[in-house]
This record gives structure tokens, sequence and C-alpha cells, in this order.
């Protein structure tokens, strides 16, 4: 995607019982700190954005300014909506969050279930192991 042209891969679902802002200000976090949005990248107006997903104005719009409170994107009247510049530092400490949060959810649910911490253990060095083994798979191909 080119800076400010095309359509943003973003999709949300009725089915998934997060909230739509939270879908849509998931993936473009992930779009962001994953370098496929670079800085200075012009995001669709809300509006737009909005019409594209079949959604509210007011999702739309809650997405953008929470990703411009946690300092991604950055919003000047009459300007519109842009990939704010972020330092490694930054990106890293927001991958580091995403990825502790999905564990905290994994630990909950395994406690849930009634696993013990060294069962979670176990099922942690596993599924590392099964993950890694299937993406060196993935790039031999």
């Amino acid at each position: 995607m080119s800076r400010g042209e095309g359509r943003l891969p973003v999709r949300i679902s009725m089915e998934d019982p997060e909230p739509m802002y939270r879908q849509i200000e998931g993936q473009l976090r992930k779009l962001i700190l994953g370098g496929h949005l670079p800085p200075g990248t012009r995001l669709p107006p809300v509006r737009a954005l909005a019409q594209d997903l079949s959604c509210s104005v007011i999702t739309t719009r809650r997405a953008y300014q929470d990703l411009e409170a946690e300092g991604l994107v950055r919003t000047r009247q009459g300007l519109g909506t842009v990939v704010a510049e972020i330092g490694e530092e930054e990106r890293a400490r927001h991958r580091r969050s995403a990825v502790l949060a999905a564990f905290r959810e994994a630990v909950e649910s395994g406690l849930r279930a009634g696993c013990s911490p060294g069962e979670l253990y176990e099922i942690f060095e596993q599924a590392v192991r099964q993950q890694t083994k299937r993406r060196d798979e993935d790039e031999a191909v």
C-alpha cells in the first residue's frame, strides 16, 4: 500500500465477541508495528473507513482515537490521520506488551481448565517447538 492510497487490509466480524472498534484497532496496530504501514502513511478518513467496513463512524473514530492515545497515529485537523514515527524501543515495547497480553490470556485459560503451572510450562515449550518447526518448514519451501 502506498502512502495514502488503496484500501486497508482490515476486516471486522460480527461473530467475533471482541467489540468492532477493538478489532479495527488490533488489526491496524499489527499493520503499523509490523511495518506494513510505514510512518507517514495516510489512513482513510474515519467516514470512508466506516463505509468500507460497514460500521458506524463512532466505531472507526474510537479505534483511531485509541491508536492516537498510544502514539501510533497522529491526527491533524484538515490533514487527516497518519501513521506516527515510532522508535525501535517503542515498537519493541508495543510488541512485548501484545505478546504478554496473549500469554496472560493463555495462562488464564489453562488455569481455568485445571492445568498446573508445571503443565502450563510444558504446554508453552511444546507450542514454541511446534511453531518454530512449522515456521522453519515454511521458510524452506
